[in-house]
């Protein structure tokens, strides 16, 4: 790696956290580089095809290779089937670079294998995949991690190909530019049919009518002794019904019929190893279509069609045909345990899969990455049986393991899972809140987990949790502790409590084991009393109970108070809040009380209250040697102490400036410091109430030191010193330091609530304020401390957290387009979703409303689609299976429909009465028989929901009905149709929907298709990937491109052998490896990242997610780049559909959208379409960045452009005056821009001149005038893409002289990297290639 001396000597910003982590990285790359083994070539020799090389890794296992025969065009039907060197079977799970003699050049031979039952059934499912893998059924069904991907349609295939086909020449001529209707700006119509466009080849090419189990089966003993395994059925596209014979020595016809049974084979019998040999020797038609249908399949990209790991849910689906599918048939009835899993005959132990990966070696990176790997895949695997398993259990399907007791309180077990539901069952919750508690305290232990599983402590063990919200239930799913339903749970805790607090105990190991967790998570170890007054130590909240299994491993489990209180939420008696949580309303009573603050909250606070700790501690060192000074000069210190802080704030304000904050910074707490500051300390912190703002702290959300930034201490010399002596005293533990610098940290570490007087520490006590908890008298004040500090947090996440959110999103660098991207911002910063009421209402305070309009109306529909599910929930409770999409289609109407009085179609009456005849006490959970969701209205629900939202989120919504809403906030009733289905898992069929008629309902049973789950689980991380990731994003934003590339292509490679091929993380990856082939000049590898990253986008984050839209637009502007101008203007079209739907057309990233289409426009000469496009970016650019911003001059730069390519001289002149005035302004007469903008203006006015000329020279002197030939230029390719460029963000800025000196230090580190030098504009001097932000998710 190129990582050596250059780069690390200059730590001008490293964002990459402290010196430590770099050594480590370089252990790790030389690590990377051993795994890598070069790969060698192996020719596989298979019956009936010629033999063919294949490129193998050493670390690949023999199946894999297996895994490539079964995927091959001309090999895919084979199964049953082992590789043989020299004679000698290989072992299928044996490593390559075991096997002896194995080497390039290497012949391995497919050797036919006898098939046994298990093998039969295999091949059977293979030869089914095989004919449907063209059909996107799975997908709509949500079965089998397929999903939809619709890129290929707009690319008209592999865009690595198609580059090469349509390379002859730009055909501006042929292409067709016009944009559907509902695409154009202005358009009102919102259609929801383009959202899954056709897709020709999904077109099925039939090769095989039906394929199925006989009913002859199973063999009877005296076939069983003939070696018959089991018969099929058969009907061919010729119309020819045959029987066959799956035998171990193949597949034949025998000469059984529908009623008749007789194994013997026909004549001939076909004898076959394999069932495509067979069906293509009696069907022509198989044959034909089988060879065709496996072309196209191989054809595909193949991450159309490799699973991904999770499922993911469509919320429309087209009317698909249900065809007979033996197979499905099959794998719903078995439940598939048994011969799905690689270990036939016995369902997998969960608990033991997941521990063990946990307990696998991870020394070096290749055992990390194995390691990691593994709990991955079980990860995933776990999800999806749970997933599976809890629907079963809200179906009716499972058996409760407790079948005398209501329906309420069932657990179940399946597949070794254990399920319960969530309610408030004995009344355990009763305290806290009863069915809402139960309700919360799932995704609570959830959270709880997920942080036990980041810190990873060796020997510590979680269960595996699923949270599924499945037809109006929660149930929750997790692994089981062996030996737990043996005994009581009683005997078993032998730490914590079960009842929560009143009789604790307590354990020496897990307070060892859970000391390990308490720094990360912050959790402060302390006494509690028990029932006898014993005071008993803890390192958890008292509901975290231990327990150790039969296995001898230590388990902790009810992880719902990991993280301490949100006192905003939990009115006590007798305590006050800060009052900047009282001004805002705060405490306010909250459905449970078991609110709690998120993960990234307490790690924003801790890293403020780092800062003020750090800032404190250096002015006091300051004011000591000021005061030793003064001892000399005789000045009174005070003045020289203040005049230091002074100095001290002017210089902050230049650093201010100076010191880059990082594009992806995690959360910006620093930024709103002054706020908070003054709020922590007043009296000690007036002197720096503009601290600094310090880039290198948030890069991890962890806390680094924040001291890397060595300009502050450049540009304040005595600061730099004191921060220095500060930084030592916080290293030491405070014994070898003298006693006066000692005062300095004590004081320091008073102010900002630090658990230990000699450094920084803050950690929080989750009991403070547990009902039913008690404290011991001697820890009074530390109880007090402890209360302060979750005062003080409360107060931060009002006081800076949401400002600061308010804040990044009008500067543009927090873009929400839907609910679950705002969700996502607010997490990001630690605001739990029950602060969406006090988040809009500050939005509706803020000065620039207007500029937040976008925000304020997400907010709104997210807050308003949250109300409708919440009601939704319990509405489905009371629903029995047969009435649901009538339930469902009736809810949709109410909560969208225009019709005033919506009815609801009950079922058939014969079968209700029926049912009410004969109440069963025990029924299904989802088998409420009752008819009250029936009589819901249209009117009620909204009052409902009215109520719902002031007394869930404290906000008030004045709307009687759905077009009040959609009047008053300006909504699209197809966005709230999409927000609530992917809220509540509606699937609903996809055709236009008449939502405003008030003569007929919007929805009827029959456009409901299905309701999926909600499922919520832990994403493992790949940390070592993730750690590449970030050195190569930091790298990039330094300017170091090559090396930020190679970092990324490195983490590229890791996160691939972690997750597999398909992942949210390697999305990120793929598109700024894609963006940095771009500026680096390799257009090409651009496009084929960037596809990939579309592909993948689609598949894992969903077809219309806010993301995939973004990933259209950079495909769209590489595929520009690469001449492919009809294919980037579709893609353009495609991104412009989806925000449409997603967000409506009022919203800063159309600006940005419409600017793309418009200059694409302009390229290929279709002035009147790019303009209605240009003009549009204008009018949100005014309106989102205000009239004076620079992105407005620009969209009036590239509208007056249009306009002199259409020789409207007069309208071109006034746009560039309007964007030259506000360069003008902002920038100054001298800067580059003001002059680059007067110079086009004179221009221009040349041009109108001339114009005019000619126009008097006609009109005097009629027909025969001399006319002057006028230019009128389109615009060159170089010329748009140089303004694509520009509006994306990629700039490639060309130096001045004087730019030269100040970068000397620069030049000298890019003396290496020469080789960077391929920028697009040749004429530029020196390309420097840095953006000015690269959007890191």
């Amino acid at each position: 790696m190129v990582n050596g001396d250059g780069a690390h000597g200059h730590t001008e910003s490293k964002q990459d956290g402290s010196t430590e982590t770099d050594g480590e990285e370089e252990s790790n790359e030389q690590e990377v580089i051993v795994i890598q083994d070069t790969g060698f070539t192996v020719k596989i020799q298979a019956p009936g095809t010629e033999p063919f090389d294949l490129q193998v890794s050493p670390q690949e296992m023999v199946q894999e290779i297996h895994q490539v025969l079964m995927d091959r065009e001309d090999t895919c039907h084979r199964t049953c089937f082992s590789l043989q060197l020299d004679g000698n079977v290989l072992d299928n799970f044996a490593e390559l670079k075991s096997i002896e003699g194995l080497q390039e050049g290497s012949v391995l031979k497919v050797v036919e294998e006898p098939y046994t039952v298990r093998e039969a059934r295999i091949h059977v499912r293979q030869i089914r995949d095989l004919l449907k893998s063209l059909d996107p059924s799975d997908a709509y069904n949500g079965v089998d991690c397929i999903s939809l991907s619709f890129l290929s349609i707009f690319t008209d295939g592999d865009l690595g190909d198609s580059g090469k086909r349509k390379k002859k020449g730009t055909e501006l001529e042929q292409i067709d530019c016009t944009p559907p209707e509902h695409i154009l700006p202005g358009s009102k119509d919102r259609p929801l049919v383009p959202l899954q466009p056709q897709n020709k080849d999904w077109k099925p090419m039939q090769c095989l009518k039906v394929l199925t189990m006989s009913g002859w089966n199973p063999p009877p003993g005296n076939r069983k002794m003939h070696g018959d395994l089991m018969y099929l059925y058969m009907v061919t596209v010729e119309e020819r019904h045959v029987s066959v014979t799956a035998s171990t020595r193949g597949f034949y016809l025998n000469q059984s019929t529908t009623y008749n049974f007789n194994p013997k084979p026909a004549n001939p019998s076909f004898l076959s190893h394999s069932l495509v040999e067979l069906l293509s020797q009696i069907s022509p038609a198989f044959k034909k279509n089988f060879t065709a249908l496996q072309k196209k399949r191989v054809q595909r990209h193949p991450f159309e069609r490799i699973a991904t790991p999770f499922q993911v849910y469509s919320w429309t689906a087209p009317q698909v045909d249900h065809a007979m599918d033996c197979v499905r048939a099959e794998d719903a009835y078995t439940s598939r345990l048994g011969y799905e899993e690689h270990i036939p005959g016995q369902t997998r132990d969960w608990n033991e899969e997941l521990q063990t990966t946990r307990e696998l070696p991870r020394k070096n990176l290749p055992e990390r990455l194995l390691r990691e790997r593994a709990i991955f895949k079980v990860h995933s695997d776990f999800a999806a049986a749970a997933t599976r398993g809890a629907m079963a259990v809200i179906d009716g399907n499972v058996m409760a393991i407790n079948p005398g007791e209501e329906t309420r309180m069932q657990m179940f077990i399946w597949n070794n899972i254990f399920f319960s539901l969530g309610f408030d069952v004995r009344d355990h919750y009763r305290e806290l809140g009863g069915d809402a508690a139960a309700h919360a305290a799932p995704t609570n232990d959830l959270n709880g987990v997920r942080a036990y599983g980041a810190v990873d402590v060796e020997g510590l063990y979680t269960l595996g949790t699923v949270v599924v919200d499945y037809r109006g239930y929660r149930v929750t799913a997790q692994s089981i502790i062996p030996g737990i339903l043996e005994r009581e749970q009683e005997q078993s805790v032998i730490y914590g409590s079960i009842d929560f607090g009143k009789t604790v105990v307590s354990h020496s190991k897990y307070l060892e084991l859970l000391e390990k967790t308490s720094r990360p998570l912050k959790i402060q170890r302390h006494k509690v009393l028990n029932e006898k007054n014993d005071a008993v130590e803890l390192c958890s909240s008292v509901e975290c109970k231990g327990i150790i299994g039969n296995d001898g491993r230590h388990y902790i489990l009810d992880l719902l108070r990991t993280f301490p209180p949100d006192l905003n939420f939990l009115p006590v008696d007798g305590e006050e809040l800060p009052p900047e949580s009282q001004r805002q309303g705060f405490p306010r009573q909250h459905r449970h009380r078991l609110a709690c603050l998120r993960q990234e909250l307490i790690e924003a606070f801790v890293e403020h209250r780092y800062l003020l700790f750090m800032k404190m501690a250096a002015l006091q060192l300051m004011q000591q040697k000021a005061n030793k000074e003064s001892n000399k000069t005789e000045i009174p210190a005070i003045t020289d102490a203040s005049e230091a802080s002074t100095e001290h704030n002017n210089d902050t304000t230049e650093t201010q400036s100076t010191t880059p904050v990082s594009a992806n910074a995690t959360d910006k707490s620093t930024l709103a410091a002054s706020q908070a500051e003054s709020s922590c300390d007043a009296n000690s912190l007036n002197a720096t109430t503009n601290g600094p703002v310090d880039s290198s702290v948030t890069q991890n959300g962890e806390c680094k030191s924040p001291l890397e930034s060595k300009e502050l201490e450049e540009s304040i010399p005595g600061l730099a010193q004191a921060k220095e002596l500060a930084e030592t005293l916080v290293a030491e533990d405070g014994s070898g330091i003298d006693p006066k610098s000692r005062e300095v940290v004590l004081n320091a570490c008073k102010a900002v609530g630090s658990i230990s007087n000699t450094s920084f520490d803050i950690r929080f006590n989750p009991d403070i304020f547990s009902p039913g908890v008690r404290f011991p008298e001697d820890s009074t004040e530390e109880v007090q401390k402890q209360k302060q500090l979750l005062k003080d947090a409360a107060a931060f996440l009002v006081s800076c957290q949401i400002p600061s959110l308010i804040k990044d999103c009008l500067e543009h660098s927090t873009l929400p387009m839907d609910g679950t991207t705002l969700t996502e911002a607010l997490h990001q910063r630690g605001i739990n979703v029950r602060y969406l009421g006090t988040v809009l209402e500050f939005v509706d305070k803020t000065p620039a409303k207007a500029q937040l309009e976008h925000f304020y109306r997400i907010g709104i529909c997210e807050l308003i689609t949250r109300c409708a599910k919440h009601i939704f929930k319990t509405y489905l409770q009371g629903v029995e299976l047969s009435a649901l999409s009538a339930a469902v289609s009736h809810f949709l109407n109410c909560f969208l429909s225009s019709f005033p009085d919506a009815v609801a179609h009950l079922p058939p009456d014969e079968l209700v009465s029926r049912r009410k005849s004969r109440k069963r006490r025990n029924r299904v959970p989802g088998g409420g028989d009752n008819t009250a969701w029936a009589s819901l209205t249209p009117s009620e629900l909204w009052k409902n929901i009215a109520t719902e939202a002031q007394s869930y989120y404290h906000f008030t919504l004045q709307c009687e009905s759905v077009d009040q809403v959609v009047e008053k906030y300006g909504f699209q009733k197809i966005t709230m149709l999409r927000e609530i289905s992917i809220k509540t898992g509606i699937q609903i069929l996809i055709k236009e929907y008449n939502f405003d008629s008030r003569h007929k309902p919007a929805f009827t049973e029959e456009d409901i298709l299905n309701i999926f789950p909600v499922v919520k689980h832990v994403n493992p991380k790949a940390s070592d990937a993730f750690h590449f990731f970030q050195s190569g994003q930091a790298k990039v934003q330094q300017g170091f491109l090559k090396e930020g590339c190679e970092l990324i292509n490195e983490a590229l490679n890791l996160f691939n052998n972690v997750y597999g091929a398909m992942h949210v993380e390697i999305c990120a990856c793929l598109r700024l490896l894609a963006r940095l082939n771009y500026i680096m000049g390799d257009h090409a590898e651009a496009l084929s990242n960037q596809q990939k990253a579309v592909l993948m986008s689609e598949r894992v984050l969903g077809i219309e997610h806010p993301n995939t839209i973004q990933e259209y637009m950079h495909l769209a502007l590489y595929c520009f780049a690469n001449g492919q101008l009809s294919t980037a203007l579709k893609l353009l079209y495609r991104a412009r559909y989806l925000l449409l739907l997603v967000c409506g057309e009022d919203h800063p990233e159309m600006a940005l959208l419409d600017s793309n289409i418009g200059l694409v426009l302009h390229g290929v000469m279709e002035y009147d379409l790019s303009l209605r496009f240009l003009e549009n970016a204008l009018t949100i650019n005014t309106k989102y960045h205000g009239p004076r911003s620079l992105k407005v001059a620009l969209s009036h730069h590239l509208v007056a452009r249009l306009y002199e390519s259409k020789a409207e001289f007069r309208s071109a002149l006034q746009h560039e005056k309007d964007g030259y005035t506000i360069y003008k302004n902002q920038m100054g007469e001298a800067h580059e821009k003001t002059r680059e903008s007067s110079e086009y203006l004179k221009y221009l006015t040349q041009q109108a001149v001339a114009l005019q000329r000619t126009m008097n020279e006609i009109y005097k002197n009629g027909s025969n005038a001399s006319i002057m030939p006028l230019k009128f230029t389109a615009p060159s390719m170089a010329s748009v893409l140089e303004q694509l460029n520009i509006i994306n963000g990629i700039i490639f800025i060309p130096l001045s002289q004087k730019d030269l000196e100040n970068l000397k230090a620069e030049v000298q580190r890019r003396q290496q990297l020469q080789d960077l030098g391929k920028s697009e504009e040749p004429t530029e001097n020196s390309p420097l290639e840095l953006e000015d932000k690269i959007p890191i998710d």
